[in-house]
């Protein structure tokens, strides 16, 4: 049991509570539609705050499976601005914050606080699911992958 007990499970923990918290948290003031995103890397479960801004709670990781990232986007949808009024389209922009865990095998702890920024744009072919592309810069891998689906909740 002690063993379990060390500092870098500790700080798994914690994270994995954070995510918690800040899921609940953002639960608290969905106001319109929610979507479920599921990326070639990650998911996360976008919850508007506002007519234009989503946060978006969620996980992921990088291709070779060695990080584990839990993290939160937020998004601005540039809909109204640039005059789109068809709802099968949105086109977004926000920034990232998340915990990367190293799970690779090597014996170095480089988990860290993360940050990037993202753009993208979504098309529903239904009243229910769409297909998303992504675009992202920074360093916190699958909570922003390239390419997905989304279902509306």
């Amino acid at each position: 049991m002690l063993n379990f007990l060390t500092y870098k499970n500790m700080r798994k923990i914690t994270s994995l509570l954070v995510f918690a918290l800040l899921l609940s948290f953002a639960s608290v003031f969905g106001q319109a539609r929610k979507e479920l995103n599921f990326g070639l890397l990650g998911i996360n479960y976008e919850i508007p705050v506002h007519k234009n801004i989503t946060l978006a709670p969620g996980v992921g990781t990088n291709f070779d499976l060695d990080w584990v990232n839990i993290g939160l986007k937020g998004n601005y949808y540039f809909d109204n601005a640039f005059g789109i009024s068809d709802p099968a389209w949105d086109v977004y922009g926000g920034a990232n914050v998340g915990y990367s865990i190293y799970t690779g095998d090597n014996d170095h702890d480089d988990s860290d606080v993360d940050f990037g920024l993202q753009v993208g744009g979504r098309w529903f072919w239904n009243d229910k699911w769409g297909l998303y592309v992504e675009i992202a810069g920074g360093s916190v891998s699958g909570l922003s992958p390239g390419i997905g689906l989304t279902v509306k909740l």
